[in-house]
């Protein structure tokens, strides 16, 4: 063994993939054999950057503006990042306590390496967006995994406020809180983000609430917990324009935190990436400053899709599909066809793909173990191939269940 292999820190060795880009690896390996695959994997809208982003992005380049810019993003920037949320929200944010990222997960990252080292805890509730726990791990810290509630059909998920006050101990620093919620799309009301706030002041921690689906609500009870009086105590809020304005590519995200919080972080930051892309940044202004019209007309054809995904996954026998209210996934639960035909929540989603060409995720992805018994399928495709693609998982489930009928 070498010595850049034998020397590695454990906790970076032990660190797990994000299992959603291993299965576009196997997409595209069936694809080049000629199949024709339909993806329900990847939490990307399918939907091109809106157009009057992309002439900004151009006219930054033609005017060569492609150089270093501030750590914490270009004035312009922070100032339409702090205007939104405040128009939105009554945030009450300012520009000085904005930090813009090279998208959202390295501000999930900034976050927590500030708060979290050797022996510390965070309290994640499960099925959980894996990047929370893993850069926990990589920090040496503890991920403590609270399941949410499964409460059927009907309810969906909910989180178990309880539960994660009883998980507070004398080494717990940080409460995760996503909302809307990857993977399950369920939205947390507003009395669930207070608890959280509360769990929080009581035992004087952070919450690191993470809105980056706010765009993304279809019904019901959102409200953001920057609207709770006093968050700037507690939280470290992260959003950003990958999902809202479909720019993952363009690598654009950002944390919010009081003055100095966002100073001190700062510096982790210059270490880390120097500075946002500063093409990426004058793209953002022009996303934040509008027009809005292409995020609804997008987040309404995300409401169609939502609802012909539901439509026809109920009909698949033995899942069990409770109507996500924000993100754009659902999360069923596939239990009884598991026990049917013997098979793991992983050899499911295997099969499916090798035998119909069908891409979804395994629930226990979504780290630890609350996300067993479950797949996720990710609705950012056209309404034709969500019809397409669950009309092959059903003939392949009746199938497979006819197989165990005739042993």
């Amino acid at each position: 063994m070498s010595a850049v292999e034998k020397l590695m820190r454990s906790v970076i060795t032990g660190l797990r993939g994000e299992a959603g880009f291993l299965y576009i690896a196997k997409a595209r390996e069936l694809a080049r054999r000629g199949v024709d695959v339909i993806s329900f994997g990847v939490g990307q809208p399918d939907i091109p950057t809106f157009d009057h982003i992309i002439e900004e992005g151009k006219r930054a380049l033609e005017e060569k503006f492609t150089g270093y810019t501030e750590t914490a993003g270009i004035p312009e920037l922070r100032e339409a990042i702090a205007e939104y949320l405040n128009t939105r929200y009554q945030a009450g944010v300012k520009p000085d306590e904005v930090l813009a990222t090279t998208g959202a997960k390295t501000a999930i990252f900034l976050a927590v390496a500030a708060y979290l080292g050797p022996g510390d805890e965070v309290i994640v509730p499960e099925p959980s967006y894996p990047a929370y726990p893993e850069t926990a791990r990589a920090m040496g810290a503890r991920p403590v995994f609270i399941p949410l509630k499964w409460r059927g059909p009907e309810h969906g998920f909910e989180l178990d406020v309880e539960a994660i006050e009883k998980a507070v101990t004398e080494r717990t620093k940080m409460i995760v809180l996503t909302n809307p919620h990857n993977p399950t799309g369920a939205l947390f009301g507003p009395e669930q983000v207070e608890a959280v706030l509360e769990i929080a002041r009581k035992h004087g921690l952070v919450v690191l609430a993470d809105e980056i689906y706010d765009n993304f609500v279809y019904e019901g009870g959102f409200r953001s917990i920057l609207t709770f009086s006093g968050w700037k105590d507690h939280v470290l809020y992260v959003n950003g324009h990958s999902k809202t304005f479909s720019m993952t590519g363009w690598r654009l995200g950002y944390l919010v935190a009081a003055k100095p919080v966002i100073e001190r972080i700062k510096r982790l930051a210059v270490n880390v990436y120097s500075c946002p892309p500063s093409i990426s940044q004058r793209a953002g202004v022009a996303a934040l400053k509008g027009p809005w019209e292409p995020v609804e007309k997008m987040v309404e054809e995300f409401r169609r899709r939502r609802d012909a995904v539901v439509e026809e996954l109920r009909r698949v026998p033995g899942f069990e599909v409770a109507v996500p209210r924000g993100a754009f996934y659902v999360f069923p639960r596939v239990a009884k066809v598991l026990e049917e035909t013997g098979m793991s929540t992983e050899e499911f989603v295997d099969h499916l793909l090798y035998s119909r060409g069908v891409v979804t995720l395994p629930g226990t992805v979504f780290p630890e173990k609350a996300g067993e018994g479950f797949i996720r399928l990710s609705y950012a495709i056209s309404v034709e191939r969500i019809r397409e693609g669950v009309g092959r998982i059903r003939e392949e489930v009746e199938k497979l269940l006819a197989e165990k009928t005739r042993r």
